[in-house]
This record gives C-alpha cells, sequence and structure tokens, in this order.
C-alpha cells in the first residue's frame, strides 16, 4: 500500500484515525495495539507473506536486545549484526553476488529469484540500531516485544524512511500527547508531501522513462539532459514527498520524527549535500560505521579507508548493482577530494553550480540500468551536439514539460517555505489554508486521473 493510493487515503487512513481517536483515545495500550495491528496489515497488503518476515526479524532482534547485558553483549552484538546482514544479503544481494561467482569461476550457477520484500533494508536498519543503542546503553532494552514491534513496522516510515532511530521515539511509545496543533501541522505537512509527489514527482518521472526509453540513435546531447534534470527532480520530490507524509502522518499519531530532508540542491558544497539529503541514512552510516571505524581520529591512510568502507556500504545498501556500488565510490572520491584537496574552495564562488553538476552526474549512474547505460548516456551528455538543442522533437518535449520542470526548479529551493512565513507574519495564514486546500484537491484529481505512480525508493 501506498500513501498516494485511493486505499490509503480515503479507506485505511480515515479508519485508523477514527478508532485510534474514538475507541482507543484514552489508553495508550490500545492506541499502540491498533498501530501494530494497522502497521502489519498496511505492509501485508498485496504481499502478505513478506509480513512473516519482518516478524521473524522483530523476534530476533527483541532477544538480542532483551539479552544485551552481562559479559555476552559483545556475542550478542555480533549475532546480530551478523543476522540482519544475513537476513539483508538473501533477499537482496544472493542472485547479485551469484553472478559476480559465475564470472570469477566461468560457472553457471542457479539464481535464486527471490522477489525484494518492500522496505526490507529499511526496517532492518531500524531494527539494527536499536540493538546497537542498547550495546552501548545508549537506549534501555524494550521488555514489551509488541512495543518493540511497533517501533520496527510503524506505518508512516516503515517503507521508505526516514530511518527512526529507537531513542528519538523510545519514550513516545508509551507516552505520547496528541494534540489538535499536532495533528494540524501533521495534515499540513502531509498535503504538502502529497503534491510534491502527485504533481511534480510523477511528472519529471514521466519524462525521465520515456527518454530514456528512447533507442540509442535518439538519444542525443539535448535529450540526455533533460532527462538528467527530470530524473533529478523526481528523485528529490519523490522521496522528499515520503519523508514529508511520514513525518505529517507521525504527528497525527501524536509521533515526532527528526527531519530528512533540508533543501538539497542549495548545498554548496558535495560535504553539504550529503549534511541535507536523506539525513537519516547518512547519519546512520556516520554512527554506526564510520565513527565505529574510527573516523577522523585517526591517520591519514587509515581515515581515508574508513571513509572508502563507509561510501562503499552507502552504495552497496542501495541495490544489488554494480552502478549504486560505482555510485557511492563517486561521492567518496568528491568528498577526499573536499577534505584533503580542499576542491570546494577552488569552486567557491560557483559552489552550488559545481555541487549541482556533480550530484547530476551521479543521478545518471544512478539512474542507469548497468555501467555500459551509464558511461553511454554521460559520454553523449559532455558530447556538445549543440545543434540537438533546436531540434524539432526536443522543444516539443521541452515546451510540454517547461512549466512542470520549473516548479520543480523552484520548490527544491526554500522560497515556498520563505513565502509562507511572510504570510504568517501578516496574518494571511487563510491564503496558506486555501492553497493547501487546491493542492489536495489537484492531488486527489491525479491520483483518479493517472495510473503511473512509482516510488522509487520501494526498490530499497
Amino acid at each position: 500500500m501506498v500513501f498516494s493510493s485511493t486505499v490509503f487515503l480515503f479507506l485505511f487512513l480515515p479508519a485508523i484515525l477514527f478508532l485510534y481517536y474514538t475507541v482507543c483515545r484514552k489508553h495508550i495500550v490500545l492506541k499502540n495495539i491498533l498501530l501494530l495491528l494497522g502497521s502489519l496489515f498496511f505492509y501485508a497488503w498485496g504481499e502478505p507473506i513478506v509480513v512473516f518476515l519482518m516478524i521473524v526479524s522483530m523476534a530476533v532482534n527483541y532477544f538480542f536486545g532483551f539479552f544485551m547485558n552481562g559479559k555476552r553483549k559483545k556475542l550478542f552484538l555480533t549475532a546480530c549484526v551478523l543476522f540482519n546482514l544475513s537476513f539483508l544479503f538473501i533477499f537482496k544481494y544472493l542472485d547479485f553476488s551469484l553472478g559476480i561467482a559465475e564470472l570469477l569461476f566461468q560457472s553457471n550457477f542457479v539464481k535464486t529469484n527471490i522477489a525484494l520484500p518492500i522496505g526490507i533494508s529499511f526496517y532492518t536498519f531500524q531494527a539494527m540500531s536499536y540493538v546497537i543503542d542498547v550495546y552501548r546503553q545508549n537506549a534501555k532494552p524494550q521488555k514489551n516485544p509488541f512495543y518493540l514491534g511497533l517501533y520496527i513496522s510503524l506505518f508512516p516510515q516503515l517503507i521508505a524512511g526516514p530511518i527512526v532511530r529507537y531513542s528519538t521515539v523510545e519514550q513516545q511509545i508509551v507516552g505520547r500527547k496528541e494534540s489538535w496543533d499536532l495533528f494540524s501541522e501533521g495534515v499540513e505537512r502531509f498535503t504538502v508531501g502529497l503534491a510534491k509527489k502527485m504533481l511534480i514527482a510523477n511528472n519529471v518521472g514521466f519524462l525521465a522513462d520515456m527518454v530514456y526509453a528512447m533507442k540509442e540513435a535518439e538519444l542525443t546531447t539535448a535529450f540526455l539532459w533533460l532527462a538528467a534534470i527530470a530524473y533529478t527532480l523526481q528523485i528529490y520530490f519523490d522521496f522528499s514527498a515520503y519523508s514529508d507524509m511520514a513525518i505529517g502522518l507521525g504527528k497525527m499519531f501524536g509521533f515526532r520524527f527528526e527531519e530528512n530532508f533540508n533543501y538539497p540542491y542549495i548545498a554548496r558544497s558535495v560535504t553539504d549535500f550529503w549534511r541535507r539529503w536523506h539525513i537519516s541514512l547518512s547519519t546512520w552510516f556516520r554512527d554506526y560505521v564510520y565513527i565505529p571505524l574510527g573516523g577522523n581520529r585517526v591517520s591519514t591512510p587509515r581515515h581515508i579507508f574508513n571513509l572508502f568502507v563507509t561510501w562503499l556500504c552507502t552504495g552497496i545498501w542501495h541495490g544489488a548493482n554494480w552502478t549504486f556500488i560505482v555510485w557511492g565510490l563517486y561521492f567518496f572520491v568528491f568528498l577526499l577530494l573536499e577534505k584533503f584537496l580542499k576542491l570546494d574552495k577552488v569552486f567557491k564562488y560557483v559552489g552550488n553550480l559545481y555541487t549541482l553538476l556533480v550530484v547530476i552526474i551521479s543521478w545518471v549512474i544512478f539512474r542507469a540500468e548497468s555501467m555500459g547505460a551509464a558511461f553511454l548516456y554521460i559520454a553523449k551528455m559532455f558530447s556538445f551536439d549543440m545543434a540537438s538543442f533546436g531540434g524539432e522533437d526536443f522543444l516539443w518535449y521541452l515546451q510540454r514539460f517547461s512549466v512542470i520542470l520549473l516548479l520543480g526548479l523552484v520548490f527544491s529551493t526554500p522560497l515556498a517555505k520563505k513565502a509562507k512565513e511572510k504570510l504568517t507574519e501578516k496574518n494571511l495564514d487563510f491564503i496558506w489554508y486555501i492553497v493547501l486546500l487546491l493542492l489536495m484537491l489537484l492531488s486527489v484529481s491525479f491520483m483518479f486521473r493517472s495510473s503511473y505512480n512509482p516510488f522509487i525508493y520501494f526498490n530499497f
């Protein structure tokens, strides 16, 4: 089930909210039971069998967390990490590894063709962070297995994040306070996220898909730059929209999740970009991989090694494809250049343009089905076939999608946020609420009219 669907918006969410604020209103235990059952139902929708995998993950990580004490806690931690990584490996990387083995040993191995359970990378990382935090004594073991299950499966952030730390919601699970103001903030945030998804992400995504589906002979410099920019907007509005909706839904039920995006495309360096993009994932790798390896408080060669491992893992986390591995190491190189050679200082006066160029090329690699396709796209992008920008077909595409591309560029900056703040300062909030209502109506209209509604990060 996805947030931007009629089933969720008009059946599931109203039913859960109604029961939550009527039957369960006065009892936190009933609220948590409702949310746990509702979350399991939400995850099982469409693929009921995958919910049992998540329940296994809940049970095993509950066991490790509960017994994380005494002299054996390091042993339990090691077993926990191995279990979770094996869990991910089997369902996400086994066939990819068999393909590598075929190349190395010139043999044929039987592929498993196991379907990737939606959201497995997100809820596995949450479960691991819980056990590691208990090991570090940053959190207390959760004695109630159902409450730990709620933390792992809570439907607003279950499928595509943000990756919520247990310490963030530990007290909220047993003692959160709902309010009308918080609920209203949640509705507002959800509406903005839904609009970003339906009105911008889906439309620029449709453009990117059309271009990348063209025959090789039709792929010109102009078309490939258009597709690269469209996908750059799509992945931001698609993923940040999901995070907005997740944070908004959390507030409707009294939860406060941390921010996951902070206008990454206004960054003036690659380092700054990664402080703003997918914050919950980058901080997860920082706290659970980079710092335990020694961080930057080591010799220079070891520091470089720590960065390499962290970004290799970041690439692998995104999927079983060489494109993701190269994408992760691509950022490792630029972060290394900024850290040791001060590359960002070289481009100080054009920092945003430099960063955008690096990021756009990274998304070309990320989006490509293979490294061969990625090299082809990038080579043609920089072949400087300037005549193609005046081609009749290109101009038709540009004219058709110009408004949505311009909106994407504008709303990837804080301009809309500042405009809302100005309305609040002048006591003109009613204008903002009218805009929200129009955004909701338009989003619902697109929801009914279009069958094109992918979520990119459902693949991870």
